[in-house]
């Protein structure tokens, strides 16, 4: 299953983009290709910055309010991600990169992978984190260093 996406990822997948490089090089003419590959490319760039200095602010906004940035993350991943496909050259590429760098569409990729990825993660983590006024265990398994269940302090609720 894995050496036949990577054989898919990397010789059937070069191929289809030389193909559609060259049908369009015959459409619009192979100079005015280059250019568009080049336009796209420093679009590309351009986006991957502006939506990578987004998700390190957030991840960072998320740190300092003592809270753990896994979606951050993951858009930050995405971003990364879509910006290795921008650098290569293709129209195919280039449009799945894009796809990613636009939040919308990457929040649906984002979901997608946390609820393929959930299970292979673990049941939860335990962070200690020094919070003004004293330090804090912020624990997702919802059970003590015993395996008991435990109650976590939350915002506290009025009727």
């Amino acid at each position: 299953m894995v050496v036949a996406l990577l054989v898919l990822l990397f010789v059937v997948g070069p191929i289809v983009e030389l193909y559609v490089i060259i049908q369009v090089a015959d459409v619009i003419g192979g100079w005015q290709t280059i250019a568009l590959l080049l336009v796209e490319s420093i679009l590309g760039a351009w986006l991957m910055k502006r939506e990578g200095r987004g998700a390190l602010r957030k991840v960072q906004a998320r740190l300092q309010a003592h809270q753990l940035p896994s979606k951050e993350v993951v858009d930050g991943a995405l971003i990364l991600f879509a910006g290795a496909l921008m650098l290569t050259p293709g129209f195919l590429t280039d449009i799945l990169g894009f796809l990613l760098l636009i939040p919308p569409t990457r929040a649906v990729v984002r979901v997608a992978l946390t609820k393929r990825f959930r299970g292979r993660l673990g049941t939860g983590f335990r962070w200690v984190s020094p919070r003004p006024g004293g330090g804090e265990v912020f624990d997702t398994t919802g059970r003590d260093a015993d395996g008991r269940p435990q109650s976590l302090p939350g915002p506290e609720r009025r009727p």
